[in-house]
């Protein structure tokens, strides 16, 4: 199969991914209060929706620059990436769970934010094999030095940790891990290299 077949697949599944978080932004409408109260109400949907869709965002611009300078695709890559976008694709899901609960407080709000990041760590662990196959003898078109590519390894993989500890805060406070998430978010926005975008 061709480098360009994997890309073109991946990017409609993302695309599809991204385009589902806007279905939960909708508000009850007219004859359920002033349009101010009922926006304020939804805030937690729209805080959950900027988040995931810059989440899935960076998600399409680093696995363009990872596919790009991939020299060759095999049978493994394909099912890795498969198991990349099996999370992808459920990251509406855990967005509309985890907004719907956000502030009813309880163990429902914490097991909705713990399921949310563990979507998003496996999508991590989706993104850390795909990279790892990448490292291979002539799987690159620009491979990585050998002696660079443990810290390559731990730039782009350093979100999933993060998740890890996003699941755990996700018990302690919602708000937290929500707040861990978007902070991984505005990390991969500025970090360019590992995945091959230098």
């Amino acid at each position: 199969m061709s480098r360009a077949r994997l890309e073109a697949f991946s990017d409609g599944v993302i695309a599809v991914a991204i385009t589902l978080l806007a279905l939960n932004l909708a508000v009850e409408g007219p004859g359920h209060g002033p349009l101010i109260d009922q926006l304020g109400h939804r805030w937690p949907v729209f805080v959950a929706y900027v988040v995931s869709f810059f989440t899935v965002g960076i998600i399409w611009v680093n696995h363009h620059a990872l596919v790009q300078d991939l020299a060759r695709v095999d049978r493994t890559v394909l099912f890795i990436n498969l198991g990349l976008l099996l999370f992808v694709v459920a990251i509406p899901f855990g967005t509309a769970l985890m907004a719907s609960y956000l502030t009813e407080g309880g163990a429902d709000s914490k097991l909705a934010m713990a399921l949310y990041c563990v979507i998003l760590e496996g999508m991590a662990i989706g993104f850390g094999a795909l990279f790892a196959w990448s490292l291979g003898d002539g799987r690159r078109h620009h491979p990585i030095p050998s002696d660079l590519q443990r810290s390559a390894w731990l730039r782009f993989t350093i979100g999933g940790l993060i998740y890890i500890l996003a699941i755990g805060a996700a018990f302690l406070s919602p708000m937290l891990a929500l707040g861990i998430v978007g902070a991984t978010a505005v990390y991969y926005i500025f970090e360019r290299g590992a995945a091959g975008a230098t």
